[in-house]
């Protein structure tokens, strides 16, 4: 049963370019221009229009963009809750610029060992993270340390939380989704469930437990689909388009010309959007930013398994006062 009946998430793709080479992402592989402020106001009234609540600035890296802080401003006079992640490597920068205009900031982190951590971004930027955590903390600003979980290295869980307590921060564990030709290693075994499970009840931690239910079950079933993307979500690329059914497998990409609202009620997005969760490729897809709004819109046996732990996330974080 739909509890939402319109979109409640937009994923703003502020450029697909990136300061790091991840192995676990592809995105940074295009080639990739970078938002207009022009259009990102057009786009965030029409946005308040569908009912949107949530912009989540993303990448590539969205620090590369010259008017990030504009466009969080622009975001927040309209009373978004705003997310962005960033590898931090050019935080110093905005720290002061972006202050108080972030809901949710998130500092990536995949080790707290500088050599494994650079080593897996294949770039120097662990001193530069450390650093972004203190010159965060000085301004009052909450970020969390979001890390993303292998099967290959659990090992790294108890370093980065024993930082993550040091230094006051949520540690968010992000597990791994296979998708394109991303090699994401192993599948997790029951023992890493187990040990995921524990994680998520420790104090300071979040991770959506629905995420682990919905692998064990296989991940997403065309049959009957879990994923709600293009019902739950709205995708725009840097090129000013709207992807249809969602960013990773999107069908087809429309030109927005002005009219963000028109275009998403068209009968030939709609008729795309229909095809969410059921399309070949969506067999056993588990992508964690299309099935965490998919939870929350429609309730079913993931919705109540997603429920603890984003009340917990609301509740530490604060964010449950914007939607009031």
């Amino acid at each position: 049963m739909m509890l939402v009946n319109h979109p409640v998430l937009c994923n703003y793709y502020v450029t697909y370019r990136c300061n790091a080479s991840c192995s676990f992402c592809d995105i940074w592989e295009k080639p990739s221009p970078y938002i207009s402020l022009e259009n990102a106001i057009e786009n965030f009234e029409a946005l308040k229009k569908l009912g949107v609540k949530v912009i989540d600035f993303t990448g590539g890296e969205p620090l590369l963009h010259r008017e990030i802080d504009l466009l969080l401003a622009e975001a927040k006079k309209r009373k978004f809750i705003t997310t962005l992640t960033t590898n931090a490597l050019l935080y110093k920068k905005w720290a002061k610029k972006i202050r108080g205009k972030v809901d949710m900031l998130h500092f990536s982190i995949d080790s707290a060992n500088k050599e494994k951590h650079n080593e897996s971004r294949k770039v120097n930027c662990f001193d530069q993270l450390m650093e972004a955590i203190q010159i965060a903390k000085s301004l009052g600003e909450r970020p969390d340390l979001l890390f993303t979980v292998f099967e290959h290295n659990t090992d790294e869980l108890i370093d980065i939380y024993n930082l993550c307590q040091k230094n006051k921060l949520l540690f968010i564990i992000n597990p791994a989704f296979e998708y394109n030709e991303v090699d994401v290693g192993a599948s997790f075994s029951e023992d890493t469930f187990n040990l995921l499970k524990k994680w998520s009840k420790k104090k300071g931690v979040y991770l959506n437990t629905a995420f682990l239910h919905l692998r064990k079950n296989g991940g997403n079933d065309i049959r009957k689909p879990v994923c709600k993307a293009a019902s739950s979500t709205i995708v725009i690329s840097p090129k000013n388009e709207l992807v249809v059914p969602c960013y990773h497998l999107g069908e087809k990409s429309f030109p927005i010309k002005n009219d963000l609202v028109a275009l998403y009620k068209s009968n030939e997005v709609q008729e795309i959007a229909k095809l969410e969760g059921k399309l070949e490729a969506c067999q056993s897809c588990t992508i964690n930013c299309y099935m965490e709004p998919s939870f929350s819109v429609n309730l079913n046996k993931y919705w109540f398994h997603s429920l603890g732990s984003t009340l917990k996330y609301n509740y530490i974080k604060g964010t449950w006062k914007n939607f009031f």
